[in-house]
């Protein structure tokens, strides 16, 4: 088994969207998850911040076999930081542990141009809902910024590549916190 391993703190919660195993709850000290842009990418996704103060829940799970490859090409428009020291866990055996993050010289917030997919952060909060409850899911919504992102419904036809099915209250539970932090929905 493979002793690299990363540490996921957005899609990569929902472990329908990945067969990375086994995975491990874990938790990023000195981070903060951001909505931002790029230009790699038409639309604002998720990324880690440093921030001192925070904390942000996650899992974390080991390389696959053929190395960073494969993760790296799902996280093209991330950079590879150890996050070894900063992310507790209780799996055995981990020699190296990365966190992406989009460079801070290529970030932009996000705009009409680039907003947040609804499917994207409903597979989020799907992951978030599994893993750690809706207390869990409050706390991802507390420890991110962003939330003035425009976020284009796309739910009746998802862009997001890993879209999930979500039941009726996943999805009212990801609606009344857009719905209770102003966010703006944009038609898509």
């Amino acid at each position: 088994m493979s002793s690299a391993f990363f540490f996921g703190y957005g899609s990569l919660v929902n472990r329908l969207t990945h067969g990375f195993t086994p995975a491990h709850r874990a938790s990023a000290r000195g981070w903060r998850r951001a909505w931002r842009a790029t230009e790699i990418r038409e639309v604002a996704y998720l990324t880690a911040i440093p921030d001192p103060d925070c904390e942000i829940e996650g899992l974390i799970a080991p390389v696959p076999p053929d190395g960073w490859a494969a993760l790296d090409q799902r996280e093209h428009a991330y950079e590879r930081r150890d996050a070894l020291s900063c992310v507790a866990h209780e799996a055995p055996e981990v020699a190296q542990l990365a966190i992406y993050a989009i460079a801070p010289e290529k970030l932009s917030l996000p705009s009409e141009a680039h907003p947040v997919l609804l499917s994207y952060l409903d597979v989020v909060i799907q992951g978030y809902l599994a893993e750690y409850g809706p207390a869990g899911a409050e706390r991802f919504f507390a420890t991110t910024t962003g939330w003035e992102a425009p976020i284009l419904d796309d739910r009746a036809a998802p862009r997001y590549p890993r879209a999930q099915r979500l039941a009726d209250e996943e999805r009212a539970f990801v609606d009344a916190r857009l719905a209770a932090l102003g966010c703006r929905k944009v038609a898509a």
